[in-house]
């Protein structure tokens, strides 16, 4: 047990895939994927977006592959890629086949929509020829009819049951690689699916609260739903479906998962809401900041507090920290510690160049403790 166990996730133990060269399940890291909107058949335009994507930090991207052009300028797109690149394919299994040998690291589909055993067959025998894995995507938007009728109305269980049948039909074609979604717009529902289906399958899960809504209201949904299943240990992968740019979606993804300490990634933000005791417009620093420092990589805190009320308690916590003083005259923490002060003149330049200075330095640390690690001895 940890010294604070409050913040302890204990993480549902799933076995481990593998989509291209990133590992998902088992104890690999939660990973963060997002969805490209341009038209795939634009090869340059989705590589544009994938690039936008790379530089947020995204992990896997999914394309969707609609007709024969898309999956004509999939191979390019794959060859393009950092990360490894899911192709969406619904009802067209042809089109499955093409993302397969075209380079697709995984294959989003649902089996039972695919058409015929030996339609399925074929996708799973192109899956397994490209070393392609395979995402179960159950919506509650799109449930079998069969299920709609048995149950009613979408529900948990009609979720579950969905992915159980399409489970069964890839573990029928010996196939294994494969991870599984029970997304819902309702995130009451979409968590009960989930809990549901973590205690009864031992495959990787891909959360996701789909059709969450813009910027602020789906990632308010997601973070509460998302949110609630990864505190629980439930997720192996996910993404944060909103209307709004796919890097967007990346940061946000990124931000649930600082939040719960499951993964870091660049500078966390530790700020006040201000109010009328401040010393220097919050709002707007924080704005500017958090769009200056948007390429920092290294996992790192700053604090930005108005006042001294709660300001140098912050600032104690954090690797740099900024506390508003009066007459334009802010006091600047690093590592804890009042260090100077900073006029208001300047001041944004100076906290980007000290937050700069200090991921430099945190990863030449790193580096070091690489370089001077006892290696191991040839036998």
């Amino acid at each position: 047990m940890s010294i604070r166990p409050w913040r302890d996730i204990a993480r549902r133990q799933s076995r481990q895939i593998m989509v291209g060269n990133v590992a998902v399940g088992g104890d690999a890291p939660v990973t963060v994927q997002t969805m490209t909107n341009t038209p795939t058949s634009d090869a340059k335009a989705t590589i544009d977006q994938i690039r936008r994507c790379e530089e947020a930090g995204v992990d896997i991207i999914r394309v969707s592959c609609p007709d024969v052009e898309s999956t004509a300028a999939l191979k390019q797109i794959v060859r393009a890629s950092n990360v490894p690149i899911v192709a969406d394919i619904h009802f067209h299994y042809k089109r499955a086949l093409e993302a397969a040998d075209a380079g697709a690291a995984c294959l989003r589909i649902n089996p039972g929509n695919i058409g015929s055993a030996e339609r399925v067959r074929e996708v799973v025998s192109a899956a397994k020829a490209n070393g392609c894995a395979i995402r179960i995507g159950v919506n509650a938007g799109s449930l079998e009819k069969d299920l709609l009728e048995k149950y009613g109305e979408p529900c948990p269980e009609a979720l579950v049951e969905s992915a159980l049948d399409h489970i069964r039909i890839l573990e029928d074609h010996d196939f294994r690689n494969y991870k599984v979604a029970v997304k819902a717009s309702d995130l009451f529902l979409a968590v009960a699916a989930y809990h549901q289906l973590a205690e009864t399958v031992d495959c990787p899960l891909h959360l996701g609260i789909t059709e969450a809504g813009g910027l602020i209201g789906g990632t308010v949904k997601s973070s509460i739903g998302m949110g609630s299943l990864l505190w629980a240990g439930i997720g192996d992968t996910i993404r944060v479906s909103l209307s709004a740019e796919p890097e967007e979606e990346v940061r946000v993804g990124y931000e649930i998962l600082k939040a719960l300490g499951i993964r870091n990634r660049g500078v966390r933000v530790v700020s006040c809401p201000s109010c009328a005791r401040q010393g220097f417009d919050v709002i707007r620093t924080v704005q500017a900041l958090e769009e200056r420092l948007q390429h920092i990589r290294t996992p790192m805190s700053l604090s930005v507090l108005g006042c001294v009320v709660n300001g140098p308690g912050e600032a104690r916590e954090t690797d740099i920290g900024l506390t508003g003083g009066g007459n334009g005259k802010h006091m600047v923490f690093l590592s804890g510690v009042t260090d100077h002060h900073v006029q208001d003149a300047g001041m944004i330049d100076h906290i980007v160049k000290l937050v700069e200075a200090k991921a430099a330095e945190i990863e030449a640390g790193i580096s070091q403790s690489a370089d001077t690690a006892p290696h191991p001895v040839a036998a």
